[in-house]
This record gives structure tokens, sequence and C-alpha cells, in this order.
């Protein structure tokens, strides 16, 4: 029996996200997006997630009132990926990728969402991207809304609370999903759904001092039951628009084990899981989950919604679950004397059998092939890992190396796992792609210095370098991988 190596087809490549990674923010008609008023919090504990995510009115005003500040919005510049992206595609063709995921920036399209016709020089500046993808025979993979509804359905129309975006959104996915047609083939809509209980200004363009006397985890909800209708029919219209695309949901894969074997930190676990999966199990099933009916009912939260919604939901249902993944925690019913530790986008207990990051994010590949198996047991459907990667501390060296020896070791782990899961365990999974392949701006501390790539862009977290783009160690050792379909991974030490 030779060695394991990945199913053929499989879709080795890299993620990113243009709010974090395009830059180019106030170029080519592109409007405003609430990711342009993100702060960075330089003098304060970073890991604090939850509070560097408290947007208010006059936070938003501030950022308006200071368009020329790339400093403390470094989102504005990310990597400048609108000015090299050329040079960007040609190395990740240099390493072999099969897929690349990025985002359409909805405000380059419509830049204030509610625009009467498309910002032509938007749309041609990703004909450009992907043109330059065709030619180094990269499937692009698209994620409609990541993190940066226009700005202006914030201000205007309360974001996503309001209904009338579903209109925008659906107007904004035919205009995208005709014109590429021919050249995008798998589609997100959005990214981590679910994360709106978490971030609501990032996902939603929710600012809670803006709807007074209103019970804002109602607000929120609301606002998720419009995405989910707006999901529904975007996958209606990519199906129709473009004949044999696939269209995903995506998810935080955010994975919690029991503490200890005390039953009530198991249930502790298993609730805190349905919290995470009930996003996903209304894209998948086309309905709300009678747990988060029960959830609404016990709280409340009442949800309005329109004749036909409930049908819509049902009759368009996703092709594909994809998800981010990146640690465990534990759950525990009561944290009491337990240390706790950062996340992606939480915190939560910390599990004493596992390292971590420079970042405090638990390092745990069987997570991921347990996550894997979860998903796939639960929904039957393709899975594709759409994140998963380190962010560390990385060195430019004085011959223009970088030694991230410690990512190499990171992910041949997760992809063991990976490939157990889908030989093993039988999983289906389409393809991975890392987060982040090219160095970028971090969602969860607005830092660049909190690096994840194989390229590293020489930037700091004041925005200052030269951009210039540098191989580091990992990326050879990523290319081998994709050139062995993995079975590299096994080669003696």
């Amino acid at each position: 029996m030779g060695k394991k190596r990945f199913p053929e087809g499989f879709l080795w490549g890299g993620a990113t996200a243009a709010n974090q990674f395009e830059g180019g923010w106030n170029e080519g008609g592109k409007g405003w997006s609430v990711s342009d008023c993100a702060r960075a919090h330089f003098n304060t504990d970073v890991t604090n997630y939850a509070a560097h995510n408290k947007v208010t009115t006059a936070d938003i005003e501030e950022a308006l009132a200071h368009p020329e500040d790339e400093v403390n919005y470094p989102k504005r510049h990310g990597s400048d990926f609108y000015h090299h992206y050329k040079e960007d595609i040609a190395l990740l063709g240099e390493m072999g990728f099969k897929v690349f995921r990025m985002s359409i920036a909805w405000s380059r399209i419509f830049p204030n969402g509610d625009d009467a016709e498309p910002n032509e020089e938007g749309l041609q500046f990703y004909d450009n991207v992907f043109d330059e993808l065709k030619k180094h025979n990269i499937e692009p993979l698209v994620t409609m809304s990541h993190y940066e509804p226009p700005l202006n359905v914030v201000l205007n129309y309360d974001g996503w609370y309001s209904r009338e975006l579903i209109g925008m959104f659906t107007r904004f996915v035919d205009v995208i999903t005709k014109r590429y047609k021919d050249k995008v083939k798998y589609w997100l809509t959005f990214n981590e759904v679910d994360s709106m209980i978490r971030h609501p200004y990032t996902t939603g363009g929710l600012i809670e001092d803006r709807f007074p006397g209103k019970n804002f985890e109602e607000v929120i909800f609301q606002a998720m039951h419009h995405q989910f209708v707006a999901s529904a029919l975007a996958t209606k219209i990519c199906h129709e628009n473009i004949p044999g695309s696939m269209v995903g949901c995506m998810l935080t894969k955010l994975t919690y084990y029991p503490y200890t074997c005390k039953p009530e930190d198991v249930l502790e676990a298993q609730q805190m899981m349905r919290s995470t999966y009930c996003y996903s199990d209304t894209q998948v099933f086309g309905e709300y989950p009678a747990y988060l009916l029960s959830c609404f009912k016990n709280k409340g939260i009442n949800i309005k919604k329109e004749t036909g919604d409930d049908e819509i939901m049902k009759a368009y249902p996703v092709d594909f679950v994809s998800f981010s993944y990146y640690m465990s925690s534990c759950a525990a019913a009561s944290t009491e004397g337990l240390d706790t530790t950062a996340g992606n986008t939480i915190t939560a207990v910390k599990n004493p059998y596992l390292k971590s990051s420079d970042w405090g994010w638990q390092i745990d590949p069987t997570g991921l092939r347990v996550s894997m198996v979860d998903l796939y047991d639960r929904y039957r459907k393709p899975l594709f890992i759409v994140e998963n990667g380190l962010g560390a501390k990385d060195v430019l060296n004085a011959d223009g190396t970088i030694d991230d020896q410690y990512r190499i070791d990171y992910f041949k782990v997760h992809f063991q796992a990976m490939l157990d899961a889908i030989v093993e365990d039988g999983v289906e999974c389409l393809g991975y792609t890392s987060w982040a392949c090219i160095d970028l701006i971090s969602e969860s501390t607005k830092q660049m210095s909190k690096r994840y790539g194989f390229i590293y862009v020489d930037a700091d977290d004041l925005g200052n370098g030269t951009y210039n783009r540098y191989r580091k160690k990992s990326f050879d050792w990523y290319k081998k991988v994709i050139a062995t379909n993995g079975e590299c991974l096994y080669d003696e030490e």
C-alpha cells in the first residue's frame, strides 16, 4: 500500500478577504464600507475582541471625519492587493494553487448599496483578477459578503435589520453572478454568518445606539433572518445564472469539549455547540431548528417574517458547508477558578492539554478531525475548509528570508488530521484554503504583525513599509504538499 494522499481533484489553496487584504479603499469608485471605519486599538489588550467591536455612531462619525487616516484604520490599506494582484496571483500560481478564496467588496460594485447602477470600474477590477487567476489555472472561490456592508446601509437603513437590504443584496448578487458566470463556479454567501451574534456591526451593520428602546438581541436575530432569506435567494439566483455552480454557507467552527466528564460540563459543551450549529442548520436544512425556536420563545424574541420567507429558505438550501477552524475550547458549567484564553472572536476556558499560539489561540489538530466528522455526520453534504492557519510574529531576515518552521509544523499535523477524516472517517471534503495565504490585516486584532501567510508583506501595524512580497520557508513546503497531493506529509524526517 502506497502513502496516503488526498483525493484526486482536491482543491488546495489559500484564503483572503477584500476588507483585510485589498486596499484601494477610496479608488476605482469604491464607496465606504463598515470595515473602512474599523479602528485599530494599539495600546489596549488586542485579544479583547468583544470590546473592540462595540462600535458607536460617534465612532463612525470620527472615522468619516478622517478619510486620510490609514494608520488607525488599517483595513483601508490592507496588503494593497488592489495594486499588487498580478504579482500576488503569480506567486500563488508558483505554489501550484488550485483554488483562491477571495471576496467581492459589495461597496466596490454598489458604492452605497442602494445605487441605481453598478460601478463599472469595480466590476472590471474583479474581471481582471479572475482573468489573472485563469492564466495560472486557479479556480476562484468567491465570498459574496465578507464583513463589509456598505456604510450607507448602516447610516440610512439600520443595516441588515432593514428588510430593504434583501433586495439590495440580491441585486448585487444578480449583477456579479451574471457578470462572472464564465469565471466563477464556487460561491459562499455570508462569511461566518453566525458571527453577527458576536460582532453585529462587522457582519450586519448594526450599531446598538441606533436602536433605542429595542431589545438589541432581537434586533440581531431579525437581521440574521433577513440574511437567511437573502442567502437562500442568492443560492437561487446563482443556480439560475450559472448552471452547475455550487453555493455554500460559511460557519465559524467553534468546537467545544466538556472541561470534565461531569454531566453538567457535558451539557454545557452541547449547548455551546448548538449555539453555533443553529445557523448552519438553518442554511442546510432550510428551516429554523426547534431548539433555536425554543430559545426565541423562552427569551421573548419575536422575529418578523413575511409571507413566503419560510418557503424561500426551504426551497434553496446550500450545496456544501464551508467553515473556519483555528482552535478548540473547553466548556464548563462553572468557570470559577478556571483559566480562560482568547480565541477566534471568543474567550473560552483553556484546555490544559494543548499548546497556544502567540495570541493565546490553542492549537488542536485533532479538533479539526472532530469538527469535520461532526459536520459531515450532521449534514451529509460536502465540506470545504476555507479558513485555518497560525497567526505568528514572523521575522524578516536581512537576506530576505523568513524561517517559519512553526507554521510548517502547525500545518503538517492539521493536514494529517484532515486526511484522516477523509480516509478513515469517510468525510467528503472538496478542498482546503489556508488563512491567509498572503499576510493581511488580522480581523481579530487589526494588526499586520499577526501574520498568517506563506508570503510576507513588508508592512507594520502602522502601515509603514515597502509592501514588497517575500516567500517564507513555508512557501516551498506548501508548494510540495500541493504537488504531491499530500504524500510528502508522510516522508520520513
